[in-house]
């Protein structure tokens, strides 16, 4: 049996929720919004010891912060996974100021 036109008129249309209607509040149209500066490091956590870095091509500086994780084993998984990931750069998986291993690449 197929509803009638009053019943279905008498209900109350559906909302349509978007992804970018989640999480906003009634006044977040009204905050300011600072951008977030480029450049330099961020200082590094306490309770996240474990760094994978991706250094420049002469080994000089650090150029990217792949991975940042408060356990080791995750640690060492995201450093296994940049050794296969850029495979001819140099790479080192840190806990606090040490290195722990180091991945140096083939030499050319």
């Amino acid at each position: 049996m197929r509803p009638s036109r009053d019943f279905l008129a008498s209900r109350p249309a559906l909302a349509v929720i978007t992804p970018l209607d989640f999480g906003r509040g009634p006044d977040d149209d009204d905050l300011q919004r600072k951008p977030v500066p480029f450049g330099g490091q961020p200082a590094p956590r306490e309770d996240l010891p474990y760094r994978v870095e991706l250094w420049d091509e002469g080994k000089q500086s650090v150029e990217q912060v792949l991975a940042v994780t408060a356990n080791g084993s995750i640690g060492y998984a995201a450093y296994y996974a940049a050794t296969r990931e850029y495979p001819d750069r140099y790479i080192t998986l840190r806990h606090k100021g040490s290195v722990v291993s180091r991945w140096n690449g083939p030499d050319h």
